[in-house]
């Protein structure tokens, strides 16, 4: 699959969840399902807020390690924004259906499931929220996500938006960020060797694709900035999403 350069989604894809939405971008396709607050097993259940559940399941075969990680590093970020004390003893299940990934992403699947697929988690985490957001779930915030490699290109070390995943083998490091609507950090997940200004430079990056305000752009342009080449507005991306759903909602009206 061809990754594209801008994002697309779509909102209610699923009529028997209370939430669903499918999400593509960087030649991933994730399909999420919210259903809750629904009442938790025992075994879940917690006296003081609700216990959010998230699954991801593979394009291909079964899950791994590799899908278990991921999941708590979604569960803890999620948390974080979903207003989980609103709801005690309850059960906020999210689950996450990889359909389409780059070709070359399970080759050698034994390696791949050794290590943390940075590549796939910003499509999780939109994907996840969109979800939210169509299942009407209450959140003090909403959070965009995005991955940046540091890699060599035309001889020199730059900023990698989206990398693919021949980028990232490649890469000297990969970090994946996400942040808040209300411009705080919600996640950072690292790995590979990069110094603090390499850092800094990665925050900047993905701070300007995952913060930079509406205002900067006309109508519904989604495309990227052409002029900094730093990648899709995000924020402006969801709102949008949301915006189109609820025209579409209430057009019989």
């Amino acid at each position: 699959m061809t990754a594209s350069t801008a994002p697309e989604a779509a909102l209610g894809v699923l009529p028997r969840a209370d939430g669903s939405a499918k999400y593509s971008h960087a030649g991933y396709t994730v399909t999420a399902s919210v259903n809750g607050p629904i009442e938790a097993q025992r075994r879940d259940e917690h006296a003081y807020e609700a216990h959010v559940d998230v699954i991801v399941r593979p394009a291909a075969g079964v899950g791994s390690t590799r899908e278990r990680h991921l999941e708590s590093i979604l569960e803890s970020s999620l948390s974080q924004i979903i207003l989980v004390k609103n709801f005690p003893r309850s059960l906020i299940q999210i689950v996450l259906q990889v359909e389409d990934s780059p070709e070359n992403d399970y080759v050698n699947t034994k390696l791949i499931q050794a290590s943390l697929n940075f590549a796939i988690m910003p499509a999780l985490m939109q994907t996840a929220i969109l979800a939210l957001l169509s299942a009407g779930v209450p959140m003090k915030a909403t959070a965009t996500a995005t991955a940046v490699a540091i890699g060599h290109q035309d001889g020199a070390k730059k900023a990698i938006v989206d990398p693919s995943p021949k980028e990232i083998e490649t890469a000297q490091s990969v970090h994946v960020l996400a942040f808040t609507s209300h411009d705080e950090l919600l996640l950072a997940e690292s790995e590979g060797d990069f110094t603090v200004k390499e850092w800094d430079d990665v925050y900047e990056t993905a701070r300007k694709i995952c913060c930079q305000s509406p205002a900067a752009k006309e109508g519904m342009d989604m495309v990227l900035d052409e002029e900094q080449g730093a990648g899709p507005d995000m924020r402006n991306f969801v709102r949008s999403t949301m915006e189109s759903k609820v025209a579409a909602d209430l057009a019989w009206k």
